[in-house]
């Protein structure tokens, strides 16, 4: 008589260890969150350029992108619990760092190590569901979800008044003693959980080390671009290296067995749309991302407001309550009116907030509203769009589908902040720290105009209203 291994049992957790996830989402909402309204503040005390206040503050999406999908392989091949608090670890290094950098480049290495928290909260959702029915996995996550959110309001808040109050140190070193301190309750109220079946084909090392590259290529070269004079070798031989890296990383991915980006799905009609409309959406976002606060720190004897870290924060309070309202409504929106009614409202109310801040910047409720309609318009679509991609695939192709769009977001992000700061940099003249107001002009115009030509691609997208 031959008798067959029964699965393992579902062990259930409570109420104290979702809470402990929750935790550990308010503490890394709020750890990712303080470089945005005090980039200003970091910019005079590091004395750092526009471009490299702008690789600052992407440089954690960056290595999040790269993380997230390495993290998910680990995760099925060790357990999910495993390899977050390893993760979480790493992100309370990064935290430490970042509080006891001295200068630039220490900073920035803190800030590599924190962006493994962008691969660590989706294996929390994963922990959930491995441990909750299917009903209650969904409110448990939603309120994860919910909670990083607010993490994050809490960080842009107080970012401020604790760097001004304190020190820049301190608004690091205390939103990483919450995430230390939310970890080990992680560890100790949630069960292991048992490694997946692995399918054998390993991690996409070569993919994963060229896709590094290319990014960090990219970011030098658009750092760089505005001493193109001074340094034209040096910008040459980056552009030579980051033809190298993407060719490199083009070829390596379609040939891997199991490619940590899968570049043949990019042939579907829906992922490459999705994944362009994305770039250009992300693009317009991340400008006003970088400008705004620049524009409120601007003295107010010149042409802006004079705001210290304190104000900025608040004044981007209301962006950030439209960001978490827009992710429900872009997926209600969706459901009702399908994806292409909703990427088309988002992307004319971008463009809408764009140019008007364009044109009109001299209060601090413009700046306040268009930067509000903008982290609106921006969860719109890519709510919309990461949804009808997802559910256009077939369900085994939908963790590539969706991590090509990240990886474009991140792209988008990336290049859109980086080229923000090069036109600060091109436009402060010399001996001023005061970039010229027409920078900003040209940069929301230039955004708005972008933007618009992705109503082109919309057009081509299919309704995708759920029967």
């Amino acid at each position: 008589m031959t008798t067959t291994q029964a699965p393992p049992a579902r062990i259930g957790i409570g109420k104290a260890a979702v809470g402990a996830l929750g935790m550990l989402a308010v503490a890394t909402g709020a750890l990712e969150s303080v470089v945005t309204p005090t980039l200003p503040l970091l910019q005079r005390e590091l004395d750092m350029s526009p471009a490299e206040g702008a690789l600052l503050s992407v440089v954690l999406l960056m290595t999040g992108a790269l993380v997230t999908p390495v993290a998910g392989g680990f995760g099925d091949r060790y357990g999910g619990k495993r390899v977050l608090i390893r993760l979480m670890t790493v992100v309370c290094a990064g935290g430490l760092v970042s509080a006891l950098a001295p200068n630039l480049p220490v900073l920035l290495l803190g800030q590599v190590l924190q962006g493994a928290m962008v691969g660590a909260l989706p294996l929390s959702f994963v922990l959930v569901r491995e441990h909750l029915p299917a009903g209650e996995s969904k409110v448990a996550i939603g309120v994860v979800s919910g909670l990083f959110v607010g993490g994050g309001m809490v960080g842009t808040l107080s970012a401020g008044p604790v760097a001004e109050g304190l020190s820049r140190h301190w608004m690091f070193a205390l939103p990483t003693i919450a995430v230390i301190g939310a970890t080990v309750l992680v560890n100790r109220l949630m069960p292991h959980d048992p490694p997946a079946r692995s399918d054998g084909t390993g991690v996409d090392w070569p993919g994963l080390v060229l896709l590094s590259g290319t990014l960090v290529t990219l970011m030098l070269v658009l750092v760089l671009a505005p001493d193109i004079g001074s340094r034209p070798l040096v910008l040459g031989g980056l552009l030579v290296a980051l033809a190298a890296f993407v060719t490199g990383w083009t070829a390596v991915e379609r040939r891997a067995a199991s490619p940590m980006v899968d570049l043949r799905m990019l042939a579907r009609p829906t992922v490459w749309k999705s994944c362009v409309l994305t770039f250009v959406i992300c693009v317009g976002t991340s400008v006003a991302v970088l400008l705004v606060p620049q524009l409120f720190a601007v003295p107010a004897d010149e042409y802006g407001f004079g705001a210290d870290a304190t104000a900025i924060g608040f004044f981007l309070l209301p962006g950030a309550v439209a960001a978490s309202l827009a992710g429900p409504i872009g997926g209600i929106g969706a459901r009702r009116f399908g994806s292409r009614a909703v990427v088309t409202t988002g992307v004319v109310i971008m463009v809408a907030a764009l140019i008007a801040l364009a044109a009109v910047h001299t209060e601090v409720w413009h700046l306040v509203v268009g930067k509000a309609l903008i982290a609106l318009a921006n969860g719109l679509c890519v709510t919309a769009m990461v949804t009808g991609t997802a559910t256009a695939v077939d369900q085994g192709d939908t963790g590539i589908a969706t991590g090509l769009v990240l990886v474009t977001r991140v792209l988008g992000y990336a290049v859109g902040t980086q080229i923000s700061g090069a036109l600060l940099t091109a436009r402060t003249p010399s001996g001023s720290d005061v970039p010229a107001e027409s920078a900003f002009v040209t940069g929301f115009v230039m955004a708005g105009a972008v933007t618009a030509l992705s109503l082109l691609v919309v057009r081509t997208m299919s309704k995708g209203v759920e029967e």
